[in-house]
């Protein structure tokens, strides 16, 4: 079905950033302007979610060229279920940036920067078009880079570095998967390639090209051996960027390679295996990581190399099953990843540092703010019945059905280490008696109540969802039964975008 208001969900992002630029001094218009043009667009993602749900896959051909000869933009349950989850994401970092950003970061032009980046997201969700998504691809890594760069403090510096150098080679390995698959199909749409990619004779070349994307979307998703800039980048910016960064931007590359994989390049057993052994080693080396880190955001940085690894996995597998574990997990980690480093920012501004060793005693200050805390942190861990519990057992269920028993393995064995390093923290940032020199820096304390109480909000917030997801699980069932149903036979997918030019 043809509609329109595909592009809404776009349109709402860059005119609050554009309108934000017309206050470029006024930093307190810009907040109002943020957060209110986050909730209009989860409103309109809302409302996007619920049509999808009702009418099925919705299309829009731009400037009524019909597919597959113009860009198309698809609304199927995957695309517009990250939508929604990225909206919810950016309710809450946008009004946590709003109390927690010094007025000098919002004048080096946080605010529109910030909407250009979720706007990024939208479109490379959205997109139909394979050259499109490698064009909101580069959106993302421009927005994200200035977003990391903004203080210009040399951590920031040297960690943007890392984080640019590793992107523009994901770039370069995408842009040339997309040329040679152009001149082997003279398509970039991806519903067309799916049926034009049938038909090429060099399954080699085939093979070669998938590889390239592959790589391209395994470094954006940070998988071993390329996951290194990751941990390197993420603990250096703002804890607002980085819980953007952290809960949506490693999830464009697992969501990228899910599409690509399931339209363009069905897995074959040479694939299966290599993504597994890349599965299992990113778990494991992530889960290493983390042992050893005694900063919360680098710790934390770690945990998403780690998960990373179980979604990879399920795609590996691809089946069904595996396929309701990857999309579960995935609707999981952006909700709490994205809590996680809003965490970090808060334990930042009530103590001033995030070194486990100079920290403690926030139970015993704040006990309320360190229950809600708990309750993120038992659903990272995947405690029973909260949501990182559910993905684990489609999981389990089909790496056993498979024999994958290296991966179950895997699986347990970064599970194991979640639970430990995330007890650890506990132990030492909110049980333990802290140090003499409780605050590390006088910039952060005193807090005034009004300040606290936004940034405990967003937290509030993303944790009431993740409950939600946890208990509730049987509707994320069934939303990840639709989606696993759709990218196993993506014939519905491709009639929306093609139409009768199927036959």
């Amino acid at each position: 079905m043809i509609d329109n208001h595909i592009l809404a969900p776009i349109f709402v992002q860059l005119f609050t950033a554009i309108a934000q630029l017309m206050f470029w001094r006024k930093t307190l218009t810009q907040r109002f302007l943020s957060v209110g043009g986050s909730i209009i667009s989860l409103l309109v993602a809302i409302r996007l979610f619920s049509r999808v749900q009702s009418d099925g896959i919705l299309t829009m051909n731009a400037a009524n060229w019909d597919a597959p000869f113009g860009i198309v933009f698809v609304a199927d349950t995957l695309s517009v279920t990250l939508v929604l989850l990225t909206s919810l994401a950016g309710v809450a970092v946008s009004i946590f940036s709003s109390v927690s950003l010094s007025r000098q970061r919002m004048l080096y032009g946080y605010f529109p920067i910030f909407h250009f980046l979720i706007m990024g997201l939208y479109g490379a969700f959205l997109t139909g078009d394979i050259f499109n998504l490698y064009v909101y691809f580069e959106v993302i890594i421009i927005s994200s880079f200035v977003l990391m760069t903004l203080g210009g403090r040399k951590a920031q510096l040297e960690g943007a570095v890392k984080y640019m150098a590793m992107n523009i080679l994901a770039s370069m390995f995408f842009l040339t998967g997309i040329g040679i698959l152009y001149g082997i199909t003279g398509s970039l749409n991806m519903a067309d390639l799916a049926l034009k990619i049938q038909s090429v004779q060099n399954k080699t070349l085939v093979g070669i090209t998938s590889c390239f994307f592959i790589i391209g979307f395994g470094i954006k998703s940070a998988v071993f051996p390329l996951y290194y800039w990751l941990p390197s980048s993420y603990h250096t910016p703002p804890s607002a960027v980085a819980a953007t960064f952290g809960g949506l931007l490693t999830k464009v590359g697992i969501y990228a390679m899910i599409r690509v994989l399931s339209l363009i390049f069905i897995p074959d057993d040479f694939t299966k295996t290599l993504l597994m052994v890349i599965a299992v080693l990113t778990i494991v080396t992530g889960a290493f990581g983390a042992l050893i880190k005694s900063n919360v955001r680098r710790l934390f940085s770690y945990l998403i190399v780690c998960h990373i690894g179980f979604m990879v996995g399920g795609i590996a597998m691809f089946t069904k099953v595996a396929l309701m574990g990857t999309v579960f997990y995935l609707i999981h980690d952006i909700m709490v990843k994205t809590n996680m480093f809003l965490i970090a920012g808060l334990i930042r501004q009530l103590r001033g540092t995030l070194d486990m060793e100079k920290l403690g005693g926030l139970y015993r200050d704040y006990p309320k703010i360190s229950l809600l805390v708990a309750i993120v942190l038992f659903s990272l861990v995947g405690i029973p019945p909260l949501s990182g519990f559910w993905p684990k057992i489609f999981l389990f269920q089909n790496a056993f059905s498979q024999q994958q028993y290296f991966f179950a393995g895997a699986l347990l064995f970064g599970s194991f280490i979640t639970l430990f390093v995330i007890a650890k923290m506990w132990s030492q940032v909110f049980w333990k008696n802290p140090p003499q020199e409780e605050l590390i820096d006088d910039r952060f304390a005193p807090m005034p109540p009004y300040k606290k109480l936004l940034m405990v909000l967003p937290i509030a917030f993303l944790g009431a969802i993740t409950l939600y997801i946890g208990l509730n699980a049987e509707a994320i069932v069934n939303v990840t039964d639709e989606i696993s149903n759709q990218l196993i036979d993506n014939s519905s997918y491709i009639e929306a975008v093609l139409g009768d030019k199927t036959n």
